[in-house]
């Protein structure tokens, strides 16, 4: 398994990302900003992306996005191909794309908003912590790339409070060494998720009945 800085030369594999990460937001059930094949070009021929290949196979892919004149970027559309799931590699993938973040834009603070315990627990053992969205950048160009996700009425609703996501931040400032770090509390974040779930799903009923 190979896992590199995505160029032009993969551009090959750009449709097969797109067609991946919308099978997989099927499957869970949950929003993700849909993103074309140009878009993800755009990203390798940036330099901004991370591929992992088995030979000459598409298994998983991550992109860089700049927000705020490079205050902040985020570490997105995380994708593992199917056959590939379940071994680890989200978090290779996960951990490479962190490293060239910081490589590129060692000043910016780095963060994502996501609903999977997962991928949460990989932000956290690489630095991030969980914050409140008003810690996120303010660009709405960002914000608007929710719209295509079914809970946008839930972030609309709060006034980009709060959502099903949980945001999490890696801010170079504050980074404390790998060893110092306390060990991941997944009890209290599966508390935060159900809470949350809890809540908005409390709302929609009362809104139905409305």
């Amino acid at each position: 398994m190979k896992i590199v800085i995505a160029n032009e030369s993969h551009a090959k594999y750009a449709e097969i990302i797109c067609n991946t990460m919308e099978e997989s937001a099927k499957v869970r059930g949950t929003g993700i900003a849909r993103r074309s094949p140009e878009y993800i070009l755009k990203k390798m021929s940036n330099g901004n992306a991370i591929i992992a290949l088995d030979g000459d196979k598409f298994a998983g892919f991550c992109y860089i996005e700049i927000w705020s004149h490079e205050k902040f970027v985020a570490n997105s559309g995380l994708i593992v191909h199917p056959d590939y799931r379940n071994q680890g590699l989200a978090k290779d993938i996960k951990k490479a794309i962190f490293e060239l973040s910081r490589k590129k834009y060692p000043n910016s603070k780095i963060f994502g908003i996501t609903t999977g315990l997962a991928v949460m627990k990989i932000n956290y053992e690489l630095g991030y912590q969980p914050v409140t969205f008003s810690e996120l950048t303010d660009d709405e160009t960002f914000w608007s790339g929710c719209q295509t996700c079914k809970n946008f009425d839930i972030l609309t609703r709060t006034e980009r409070k709060m959502c099903l996501c949980t945001g999490m931040l890696y801010d170079p400032a504050k980074k404390k060494p790998l060893e110092k770090r306390e060990k991941l509390n997944e009890k209290a974040f599966k508390r935060l998720k159900n809470i949350k779930q809890t809540l908005f799903y409390k709302k929609e009923k009362e809104k139905a009945v409305e």
